[in-house]
């Protein structure tokens, strides 16, 4: 068993496209139309073109997916994390191109961490090991 796809909730595809695509830096792998407007899209790292795919999932409207997401953002909670091998540099470089940051790098031990707002109603946490 090995994890091949996973997703993030969405609310305009265009928009969370451009923003994981452009200024994450992820590259979008698939678009394909499937009909009355839905696509499914999905973005992977320039590291791995072959490596799991992020889903853009558009359930951002889902009742039990609009709960949970307002509850995380409320909390302060990610909805998932991205490991970077510079978080200083993916930091000062994510807040150049207007990023908001909700924590910046912040040591938590064996990692540092920040956590961002995608704009699509998500907080994304990226991190950095620093100890192994």
């Amino acid at each position: 068993m090995k994890i091949a796809l996973t997703s993030v909730s969405i609310d305009d595809y265009d928009k969370a496209l451009k923003f994981y695509t452009d200024v994450l830096g992820f590259e979008k792998k698939r678009d394909i139309p499937l009909g009355n407007g839905a696509r499914w899209i999905t973005v992977v790292s320039p590291e791995d073109r072959n490596g799991p795919e992020l889903l853009l999932e558009p359930n951002a409207e889902y009742p039990a997916m609009k709960a949970l997401k307002e509850s995380l953002m409320k909390d302060g909670i990610p909805f998932t994390a991205f490991q970077v091998p510079d978080i200083q540099k993916e930091y000062e470089r994510l807040r150049k191109l207007g990023v908001e940051f909700m924590m910046e790098p912040t040591n938590m031990g064996p990692t540092t961490a920040a956590i961002l707002n995608d704009t699509c109603g998500n907080l994304i946490q990226i991190y950095q090991i620093t100890a192994t």
